[in-house]
């Protein structure tokens, strides 16, 4: 039996859930980076329990219990007899449900206040085409693109009377390059859309900006809108796709990126506007690109991967700090509304 000590400490602490899973190719990547995040939590303040999530079931993994389903009429788990109710949800679930908000609203619903954007806000910037919409009329420049629909009909010539080749192809909602495509020749864009809208029912086309992928984290904590060292992707494949993206032989993440300091602040500058302008919450990371036509937005990634060699944990510890330092910033903001 536990000592009253150990229950009052229990009792003390704050219980958190770390979701991870999802429904979209990113499922893995997430399951890896919640690990990493649950892993780094001081225990000495906080309970807690990783949460998988595919589809209709929600699990979490005890010792004591070979697998418990959460309570989906209010988050909670029995855990030994135990009603276990969450402070603060710690969202790491990369694509759908997690980072499209479709689970926030749920959380919203429920006042359980989670570590990432709103669900609008979370919903707009994973749905590239109307984030690009919104971050255009904040005056900054992003790429010429066409925002296709699975059922509705359309015309190659008439796409590509739109945007020149070459282009890329992407599915409009999603993450980690899956199902994107790169476009030469117009006899490559019928299988590239194929290729996308077997990801999702939307699909984007985007001329091409050649010129250098930059990233940048940006966190708002403690009444200080904080952006973090900037990182530089350089791809040894023809682009920075999923294969170069987890493939450290394959891509080389430079940070502090070695950039003029005019235009480390105008990344700075413009970071900051689309952080604000679109009232995002949390740790975000936010990419560019600079061509020798200026500096172009590309997209942002409202849960970005927290592994030890994601590229926001590794501008961390070029700030000086650890990635448990990150975790108790993200969470000490979710605690504080």
């Amino acid at each position: 039996m536990p000592g009253i000590f150990t229950i009052l400490k229990q009792d003390s602490m704050k219980n958190v859930a770390v979701i991870a899973g999802g429904d979209s190719g990113e499922y893995q990547i997430s399951i890896n980076s919640a690990r990493i995040v649950a892993g780094h939590i001081d225990t000495q303040k906080y309970r807690v329990f990783l949460i998988e999530i595919k589809g209709g079931d929600w699990v979490y993994s005890s010792d004591e219990q070979s697998e418990i389903q959460v309570d989906k009429n209010d988050f909670s788990l029995l855990v030994g007899g135990e009603k276990i109710r969450f402070d603060v949800v710690f969202n790491v679930i990369h694509g759908t449900p997690g980072e499209d908000g479709k689970i926030l609203g749920y959380f919203e619903m429920l006042g359980i206040p989670f570590t990432s954007s709103s669900a609008i806000a979370s919903a707009l910037t994973f749905n590239k085409a109307y984030c690009n919409q919104v971050v255009r009329s904040m005056g900054v420049a992003v790429a010429q693109s066409v925002h296709l629909f699975k059922n509705q009909a359309y015309n190659v010539d008439d796409v590509l009377g739109k945007v020149q080749l070459p282009c890329f192809v992407k599915p409009n909602q999603g993450g980690s390059s899956v199902g994107m495509s790169k476009v030469k020749e117009a006899g490559e864009l019928q299988p590239a859309l194929a290729k996308a809208f077997e990801e999702d029912s939307e699909v984007l086309i985007e001329e091409f900006i050649e010129g250098r992928e930059l990233t940048i984290g940006v966190l708002f904590r403690q009444d200080e809108l904080l952006t973090f060292p900037i990182t530089e992707v350089i791809s040894k494949n023809e682009f920075f796709d999923y294969e170069a993206k987890y493939n450290s032989s394959l891509n080389q993440e430079v940070t502090p990126a070695q950039i003029p300091v005019s235009l480390k602040e105008e990344i700075q500058r413009q970071a900051q506007l689309i952080y604000r302008s679109l009232n995002l919450k949390g740790v975000v990371r936010i990419d560019f690109i600079h061509s020798m036509k200026g500096l172009y937005f590309l997209e942002v990634n409202t849960v970005p991967g927290m592994s030890t060699e994601s590229i926001v944990p590794k501008q961390i510890r070029e700030m000086g700090y650890q990635i448990n330092d990150l975790f108790q910033w993200m969470l000490d903001e979710s605690l504080s509304v």
